[in-house]
């Protein structure tokens, strides 16, 4: 008995289940750890072993079954077990014949991982990458959401390869994204960033074994996927929002650099670096610790100064771009867009700054409410006559979700004397929606069209359209980068009142209100009014 017993220990160390089986499948006896709490291993007695396993797993049973012979040992066989509930889970199975039981064979069971959930292939499919970053936007910032995140990174070799199987396999894409799907936080958050790479937002405090989720799925199609998954937790801690913004900022540029190749890696880092951007962007903004640099733009008639753009640079990038495309990401850009104005408008305090006129940019995140505009009209209030000074840039960077809402705003800053310039115009699709929406006094021609204006017959034509187009609409035009006298000429010519670019000065740390002449005939230095 105590040998009984000792050979009993051994094996239960070596397995979670004992089974034995009659050549047919049916399990006479079962002792040890069930597929799953729902199912007991005394409950598998009476039943067949092909009944309880899945498909591709009851192929291999049965191929072993028919070859193995007395006194001999299968060897390890991975199945699907049935764990109820709809549930499966994952086993290593190893057969034997002793002599003195044939034809009944001796089994034993290994679990691997916990018991999941089959899913229908019918479920929703994986969402775009777009559709993805704004899923995060709506899971990270609902009302109780999770502060036990991660993205998990799941690369599925093989599955590009599967579409050659037709049928079986669009079955098997559709039943992975199904399983993705299920397993990310609220049944719809799973993306798909690549043939066969997919990412989804997932609840860290629920177990689940993805990588063998989904290794089990191409089995039981009767292919061996090779599945990596990662996991990084996002849960960084602070404003919900703000992690939300810089996981889309993070996903974003992995995607847009060709990333993603070590997923745990390069987003870790790329997500990193966006939250220390971050609050380095933010101690700037409350330190006001950036410059303004200020271009001329002149006047085409006359080659006089009109006004400045105010320009912001920062310390230590190569430009203003990415840092400004963060802040709009980041939701930070209406306090730096603040801060300028602020800026800009100390600069037309100082003593000696006469009859300066400064143009200040303004994201159309900025414009998504009152905010912006209280700002402006609140520092300007004590000196009301500064308003005849300014002039609002509104940049495409970031669309107006609310243009009709917009309008009103800026109609309240003309109604107080600051004028409103659409900048850009022609960059983006939303241009003639802007000229069509917003009440505005200048519009800025996109230097993609100046910069063809002297050898590209259509480039003048489409500017000349544009000039009559704003003539009938008494709105005034900017040409910006401009760099020889000819295409000013041609610009002159066409009807653009202003022009800019680097024919008439770079940004520079202080307004040149006497530009080096570029024609002697012209009249250079002067600065005239709004007009």
């Amino acid at each position: 008995m105590q040998n009984l017993k000792r050979l009993l220990g051994f094996a239960f160390a070596a397995s979670d289940l004992l089974i034995e089986i009659h050549p047919q499948g049916k399990v006479v006896f079962a002792m040890g750890s069930g597929p799953s709490t729902d199912v007991l291993a005394e409950t598998l007695v009476g039943s067949s072993i092909f009944d309880g396993v899945g498909k591709a797993s009851a192929k291999a049973v049965e191929a072993v079954l028919a070859t193995l012979k007395p006194g001999t040992r299968s060897p390890a066989v991975e199945v699907l077990f049935a764990a109820g509930d709809s549930r499966v889970r994952r086993a290593t199975v190893r057969l034997f014949m002793m002599p003195d039981l044939a034809p009944h064979i001796s089994g034993a069971v290994t679990w691997e991982g916990p018991a999941y959930r089959l899913h229908d292939p019918q479920s929703r499919p994986a969402l775009t990458p777009g559709a993805f970053l704004d899923r995060a936007r709506d899971v990270l910032t609902a009302p109780g959401a999770s502060a036990d995140l991660a993205v998990s990174f799941v690369d599925v070799s093989g599955l590009q390869a599967a579409e050659a199987l037709g049928e079986a396999g669009e079955r098997l894409n559709a039943r992975v994204q199904a399983a993705l799907q299920a397993a990310s936080v609220d049944g719809n958050s799973t993306g798909q960033l690549g043939p066969e790479r997919f990412a989804l937002l997932r609840d860290r405090s629920v177990d689940v074994d993805l990588a063998g989720e989904v290794r089990e799925l191409g089995l039981s199609e009767g292919l061996d996927l090779g599945v990596r998954a990662t996991e990084v937790g996002i849960d960084v801690g602070g404003d919900s929002l703000n992690t939300l913004r810089a996981l889309r900022f993070a996903v974003e540029g992995c995607l847009k650099d060709g990333g993603l190749d070590r997923p745990e890696l390069t987003f870790t880092a790329s997500l990193s670096r966006t939250l220390r951007n971050a609050d380095a962007f933010r101690a700037m903004v409350r330190d006001r610790g950036f410059e303004l640099h200020y271009q001329p733009i002149v006047d085409l008639k006359t080659g006089a100064v009109h006004h400045f753009e105010a320009l912001a640079r920062f310390r230590g990038t190569n430009g203003p771009a990415d840092t400004i495309h963060m802040a709009e990401e980041l939701a930070l850009i209406e306090s730096f867009d603040v801060a300028v104005a602020e800026k800009a408008l100390g600069r037309l305090r100082r003593p000696g700054a006469g009859l300066l006129k400064f143009a200040v940019n303004v994201s159309g995140a900025s414009l998504a409410d009152d905010r912006y505009v209280q700002s402006l009209l609140r520092m300007t209030a004590a000196r009301p006559e500064e308003r005849r000074r300014l002039i609002v840039e509104i940049t495409e960077s970031a669309a107006l979700a609310d243009v009709d809402a917009a309008n009103r705003r800026l109609g309240a800053l003309r109604a107080a004397g600051i004028k409103v310039c659409i900048d850009d115009f022609g960059a983006g699709s939303a241009s003639y929606d802007y000229l069509r929406g917003l009440s505005v006094d200048t519009v800025k021609i996109d230097g993609k069209f100046v910069e063809g204006v002297e050898t590209d017959p259509r480039a003048r034509t489409l500017i000349g359209h544009l000039v009559e187009l704003c003539a009938s609409l008494k709105v005034a035009t900017i040409a910006e980068m401009i760099e020889t006298q000819g295409a000013a000429d041609i610009l002159r010519d066409l009807g653009v009142d202003h022009g800019q670019g680097w024919l008439f000065g770079k940004a520079e740390a202080e307004p040149r209100t006497q530009l080096q002449a570029v024609d002697p005939g012209r009249r250079v230095g002067e600065i005239v009014g709004w007009g």
